[in-house]
Formats: structure tokens, C-alpha cells, sequence
């Protein structure tokens, strides 16, 4: 008893650091800052989940979501301004969709089975369909492992080639930047300044 009332009490605080640092990002108008709020805001997400027994998923988010995408976010703002422009007018027409759409899904899910049940379809139909072909099939004794690299391995393939040609995009947008400042600087050089 005592050690759930701890897991729930990591969890809230979890939750209550990612939502603190949900609204820095949104108030904040200095990109760095954003960017690194967003690295934050991904590690406390690799954190809560650890405590969800998902530690897979825990280590694709602090490898992707704090370190490769923040790199890629620092690199694409040396293309960028440093700050946000302040907008001028609000919008209430995005409020409202957004409105609509978190009500949707706030609606389609008051009749999902409780977090964890083991009435919950994917336990009836898939999960034993994944032990079994783990065991028998592949014959990998982690079941994660026999997931991400068999079962689903497409899509995985597809996440690294996304995060790949991201990567290689951000490259080429840093190098083709240098490049035309270093032909500003030619440009604006005098005869004098060669000598």
C-alpha cells in the first residue's frame, strides 16, 4: 500500500512538472528558451515513462525527443530569429478547433476499459498472439525486443529514416547558410581590406 501511494505521488508530480513546463513553452517567446524547455519537457516524459514499465519507450524518448530533436531545433534556429514576433491579434478560430477536437477525444474515451484491465481488447487478441510468436517463432526471450525488431519492424525502419532525413535536412540548411554568409562577407569586402 505504502509503496503505491508513492508511485502515485511521482506520477502526479510528474504530471504536474510537465505541465508547468507545457505552459513555460507556450509563454515563452525566446526560441532558445523553447528549445530547451522542449529537451526538459521530453526527459520528464522519458522519466514518467520509467514509471509506467515502459522503459523502451522511455529510452526512444530522451534519445529522439531531448537529444536529437533539440539538436535539430538549436540547428534550424541559427536559421531563424532569435525571438518570437509578438503576435498582434488572437485568433479564436484555432481556440475553438482545438476546443473541439480535445472534447472528441475526451468523449471517446469514457468507454475504454480502466488503464491496465485485462478486459481490454488488445490483451484478449494481440498480447498473447505477440508471447506465443516471441516463444515459438522468433525465438527472442524479450518480448519488447521481439516487437519493436520483428513485429513491427517497419515501422521502426520508418522512424529512423524519418529521424535520418531530418537530420540530413538540418545539415544542409547549416551548411548552405554558411555558404552565403561567407559569400555576403566576399561581397562586401574592399580592395583595401584584402591587402
Amino acid at each position: 500500500m505504502g509503496s503505491g501511494l508513492v508511485n502515485v505521488a511521482v506520477d502526479i508530480s510528474l504530471m504536474t512538472l510537465l505541465a508547468v513546463t507545457a505552459i513555460g513553452i507556450i509563454r515563452s517567446r525566446h526560441l532558445f528558451a523553447t528549445a530547451m524547455l522542449s529537451g526538459i519537457y521530453s526527459l520528464i516524459s522519458a522519466a514518467l515513462f520509467v514509471t509506467l514499465d515502459a522503459v523502451d519507450v522511455a529510452f526512444t524518448e530522451a534519445a529522439v525527443g531531448a537529444g536529437i530533436s533539440t539538436v535539430l531545433m538549436l540547428g534550424a534556429m541559427t536559421l531563424t530569429r532569435r525571438s518570437e514576433k509578438h503576435a498582434v491579434k488572437l485568433h479564436i478560430g484555432p481556440i475553438l478547433v482545438c476546443l473541439a477536437v480535445g472534447a472528441a477525444l475526451i468523449y471517446g474515451t469514457v468507454e475504454m476499459p480502466p488503464f491496465g484491465s485485462t478486459e481490454a481488447a488488445g490483451f484478449k487478441h494481440i498480447v498473447p498472439e505477440y508471447i506465443a510468436g516471441s516463444r515459438d517463432d522468433i525465438q527472442v526471450p524479450n518480448i519488447v525486443t521481439s516487437i519493436l525488431a520483428s513485429y513491427r519492424g517497419f515501422d521502426t525502419l520508418g522512424e529512423t529514416a524519418v529521424i535520418f532525413t531530418a537530420g540530413i535536412g538540418v545539415w544542409f540548411l547549416i551548411g548552405r547558410r554558411r555558404r552565403e554568409d561567407e559569400e555576403d562577407e566576399k561581397k562586401t569586402e574592399t580592395p583595401g581590406d584584402r591587402a
